[in-house]
């Protein structure tokens, strides 16, 4: 092995629309010291120029388009990425989304993201459940090294899968503070403009996947009997932004909604527009069920947003006491959204304990632990 352990890590998982896993993929490559290590990474060939903006000075390899569906993916990550390894002379390969491939025997780190596959089956399709369950279990048992983003994350997995096998590390989730900002008076202005928002006029907003995790049907019920009860007096909108994700219970009534309901569906949401739509909302609203971390919460609370979340798994990890806790149903969240319209005071203050708190979370202590865990395996491997 040289004096710097050879890294190849698999990117090729990246959706197409870089969300989800893209973020943390992304936020590692951002963050990684490449003077400790030398950093090959494989991907998609539609993201090769986004690899390398995040990481500049890896080597990037790229795979066949015919590989784009996830089926070929994964028959690329079992039958072709050992190969790639090999023949680069890699000392570890990382696999930085559950999945790996089970013929290479060398050394390995994998990434699992939450637990909720085994702590929060309902939540999840039948079919995900035993795939990442599977991978999981086989992750846990015969890896060399596991990467989690949260101390909850494992000790869930450790509760509901024993001892591990292999080194565990938590790596807390970073945020990107130039794009993550509180928002300008000039940026809020632009955003009410840009929603036909008026000077007076006020929002709720959620962040994230409309998926069943995310407990987003809740959050209608709070907030339309609130604004029912609000009759003709002006009442904060609820924008929700992100994608429509696999919830067809809640995308049903979403899509079903009257133009005067209060509620729109914003989508993706451009990096210019995530500021002013966190930091400038009365509150955002994230109701979660369970996280393996939690990004839209330390990235709402970076913004100066007055965040409303639940105290399930990871979160409390993320929020600290920089947020307002509830439980998950909607007289609860209902409660804490009437809290912070009747508080403004409090409510600032809060504004800057997330600001301050939001400030811990950064990339580069993200990737850093990653590079410990790769130096401890390479270390551990060149002692025996």
């Amino acid at each position: 092995m040289s004096s710097r352990p050879r890294i190849l890590m698999d990117c090729t998982a990246i959706p197409a629309n870089h969300g989800g896993v893209a973020r943390y993929i992304h936020g590692v490559l951002s963050g990684l010291d490449t003077d400790e290590v030398e950093l090959h990474v494989v991907a998609q060939a539609r993201d090769r120029a986004a690899i390398l903006a995040s990481a500049p000075t890896a080597t990037v390899h790229t795979i066949s388009r015919g590989f784009q569906s996830r089926p070929l993916r994964l028959v690329w990550e079992q039958t072709e990425l050992p190969r790639l390894a090999r023949r680069l002379g890699a000392d570890i390969v990382h696999s930085p989304h559950y999945t790996f491939p089970v013929l290479w025997r060398g050394r390995h780190v994998i990434t699992l993201h939450d637990a909720t596959f085994f702590s929060h089956p309902e939540l999840h399709s039948r079919l995900k459940r035993f795939f990442f369950r599977s991978w999981i279990r086989r992750a846990w048992s015969s890896s060399d090294s596991i990467v989690v983003p949260s101390g909850a994350t494992a000790s869930e997995l450790q509760r509901l899968l024993g001892t591990p096998g292999p080194d565990v590390s938590v790596a807390h989730l970073g945020v990107d503070l130039k794009r993550f900002t509180v928002p300008s008076d000039e940026r809020l202005a632009a955003f009410r403009e840009a929603h036909g928002l008026g000077p007076d006029d006020t929002w709720f907003a959620f962040l994230g996947t409309i998926e069943p995790r995310k407990n987003v049907g809740s959050l209608l019920d709070a907030y339309i009997s609130m604004k029912t009860k609000a009759g003709d007096a002006p009442f904060p909108r609820l924008f929700i932004a992100g994608a429509r994700g696999w919830d067809d219970a809640v995308l049903a009534r979403l899509d079903l909604l009257s133009p005067d309901s209060g509620v729109e569906m914003l989508g993706y949401v451009d990096a210019d527009e995530l500021s002013p739509l966190l930091g400038g909302a009365e509150a955002v609203i994230y109701p979660s069920l369970g996280e393996g971390f939690g990004l839209p919460v330390v990235e709402a609370m970076a913004c100066g947003g007055a965040v409303i979340t639940t105290p399930h798994l990871a979160i409390p990890e993320v929020g600290g006491d920089a947020v307002i806790y509830t439980e998950a149903d909607a007289l609860e969240i209902a409660a804490a959204m009437r809290f912070v319209l009747d508080n403004p005071g409090i409510v600032a203050e809060l504004r800057e304990r997330a600001i301050t708190r939001a400030r811990e979370f950064s990339w580069q202590a993200t990737a850093r632990t990653h590079v410990n865990a790769f130096l401890a395996l390479a270390q551990k491997h060149s002692d025996a």
